[in-house]
C-alpha cells in the first residue's frame, strides 16, 4: 500500500491530491449565500423562491449518491467523469440562464432553469464527486483512514473559504452582469480541476474488486450483518447533526447582528469554514485513536448539546451585545457547531467501513448520503419557520433581526442533539475497525 516507485503508485498523487481536486470544486456549492440575492435581483425574482436552487441541489447531491453508489464502487473513473461533467455542465446552464433571466425579468422559465441545472445538475456532478474519491482513500490509508478521508472531505469544507473571496472579486470586476459570467468561468475552471482529479485517481495496486461473474452480497444483504437498529441508528444521527448543522449555519449572519458584530459578518464566516473544514479533519484523525470509532460521535454531540445550553440559559444571543462573555459563548457555539457538522461527514465512511466492511463500502456511503438529502429540505426550512413564526423582528441598528426566534432555533436543535446521542449510546453497538 505504501509503494512510492514513481508517481503511478504514489498515494498522494494517485488519491489524496485528485480527491482534494474534486472536493474543492464541488464544495463551493456552500458558497451560495454569497450570490443567491444578486441572483434573485438579476432575474427579478424574490431570494426565497431562487433559495430553492440550493435545497434541490444538496438533495440530489444526496439522492444521486445513494442512487450511483454502485456505480462508483464497479469503476470511479466513470463515477469522477459524470461528476465532472455534469458538474461543470450544470454551473454553465445556470450561468446561461440567469443571463436569460436578465434579458426577460421574472421569467419563469429562468428560475426553473436554474433549478434543473443548479438543482438537479450540478447535484448528480456533487454526489457522484463528493463519493468517487472515498473508498479509494481508505484503500491507500488502510492503518490511517479517518485521516486520509478527513484530509479530502476537508477539502469540500474549506471550498468555500477559498473560493468566497474570487467570487466577490470576479462580482466587483464584471459590474451588473458579473453574476452569469462568474458562472461561465467558474464553470471552465472547475471542470479542468474535476477532470485532472478523474485522470489522476486510481485503486492502489493489488486490490480486486469482485468481477461481474463473481457473486456479490447486496447492500441489504450487507446491512442485515448487523443488527438493523445499527444502520438505523447511523443514519438518523447523521440525518441530525447535518439538520442542527444547517439550522444554525443558515441563521449564523443575523445571529452574529445581533450580538453587535455585523461589521465582523464575513471575517466570522471565513473563520467558521475553517472550523468546518477543520472539525472534518481533526474529529476524522482523533477518531482514529479509539477502538470503537463512535466515541467521535458522542464527543461531537457532548460539545454541541452543552455549547447551546449555555447560549440559551445565558441569553447569550439576546444580550449578547456589548458584553464580551456572551459574545464569546455564541462565537463558540457558531465554531464548535460548524466543526461538529464536518466532522459528522468525514467520519461516516470510516465508521461505516468499521461496521460492514470495505467491500460495498461506496454504495452503503452513497445510500447513507441520503440523510444529507433530507436534511438539505429540513434544515434551513425548520430553522427559517421558527423564526419567522415565533419572537418579533426589532432593529439593532440597521439591521432587522428576531433574537427570540434565533433563541428558540436552539431550543429546536439541543432537543436533537440529545436525540443523537441517546442513538450513538443505545444504537450503535460499539465495532472492530475493518481493514478488509
Amino acid at each position: 500500500m505504501n509503494n512510492n516507485n514513481g508517481w503511478r503508485s504514489n498515494r498522494w498523487i494517485r488519491a489524496v491530491i485528485p480527491a482534494l481536486l474534486l472536493h474543492c470544486s464541488v464544495g463551493t456549492v456552500y458558497c451560495w449565500s454569497i450570490f443567491c440575492q444578486e441572483i434573485a435581483d438579476y432575474i427579478g425574482f424574490n431570494k426565497s423562491a431562487v433559495e430553492w436552487a440550493f435545497s434541490f441541489a444538496i438533495f440530489f447531491l444526496g439522492m444521486s449518491a445513494a442512487f450511483l453508489g454502485n456505480v462508483v464502487e464497479k469503476d470511479i473513473h466513470k463515477s469522477s467523469l459524470i461528476a465532472a461533467i455534469c458538474f461543470a455542465l450544470g454551473m454553465a446552464g445556470t450561468g446561461f440562464f440567469i443571463y436569460y433571466g436578465g434579458v426577460h425579468k421574472g421569467n419563469i422559465l429562468a428560475l426553473i432553469g436554474i433549478y434543473v441545472c443548479y438543482g438537479f445538475i450540478m447535484g448528480v456532478g456533487l454526489g457522484t464527486g463528493y463519493l468517487s474519491p472515498v473508498k479509494t482513500l481508505m484503500l491507500w490509508f488502510p492503518d490511517n483512514k479517518g485521516l486520509a478521508t478527513g484530509l479530502a472531505v476537508a477539502g469540500f469544507g474549506a471550498a468555500k473559504a477559498i473560493a468566497s473571496p474570487a467570487m466577490q472579486k470576479m462580482l466587483e470586476a464584471f459590474g451588473e452582469s458579473g453574476i452569469y459570467k462568474m458562472f461561465l468561468i467558474l464553470a471552465v475552471v472547475y471542470f479542468f480541476m474535476m477532470f485532472a482529479g478523474h485522470l489522476l485517481l486510481k485503486k492502489p495496486d493489488g486490490w480486486h474488486e469482485p468481477s461481474s461473474d463473481e457473486k456479490k452480497p447486496g447492500i441489504i444483504e450487507v446491512i442485515k450483518t448487523k443488527p438493523i437498529k445499527n444502520y438505523v441508528g447511523i443514519w438518523l444521527m447523521f440525518y441530525i447533526n447535518i439538520t442542527c448543522g444547517l439550522a444554525l449555519i443558515s441563521q449564523e449572519k443575523p445571529i452574529v447582528k445581533c450580538i453587535g458584530l455585523a461589521a465582523s459578518a464575513g471575517i466570522i464566516s471565513t473563520v467558521s469554514a475553517i472550523f468546518n473544514a477543520g472539525g472534518r479533519l481533526g474529529f476524522s484523525a482523533w477518531a482514529d485513536k479509539f477502538k470503537d470509532r463512535n466515541t467521535i460521535y458522542k464527543i461531537i454531540f457532548s460539545l454541541s448539546i452543552v455549547s447551546t445550553l449555555l447560549v440559551i440559559l445565558s441569553g447569550a444571543i439576546r444580550n449578547g451585545s456589548g458584553n464580551a462573555i456572551l459574545v464569546f459563548l455564541v462565537l463558540a457555539l457558531i465554531f464548535i457547531v460548524n466543526a461538529g457538522y464536518g466532522g459528522g461527514f468525514s467520519n461516516v465512511p470510516t465508521l461505516l467501513s468499521d461496521h460492514y466492511g470495505m467491500g460495498s463500502i461506496s454504495a452503503i456511503h452513497g445510500i447513507t448520503l441520503s440523510a444529507w438529502a433530507f436534511a438539505g429540505l429540513t434544515g434551513n426550512q425548520m430553522a427559517t419557520w421558527i423564526v419567522n413564526h415565533t419572537g418579533e423582528f426589532i432593529k439593532i441598528g440597521e439591521n432587522s433581526v428576531n433574537p427570540t426566534g434565533y433563541q428558540n432555533v436552539l431550543y429546536a436543535t439541543i432537543v436533537l442533539y440529545i436525540i443523537a446521542l441517546f442513538l450513538c449510546i443505545f444504537f450503535v453497538k460499539p465495532a472492530k475497525k475493518e481493514n478488509k
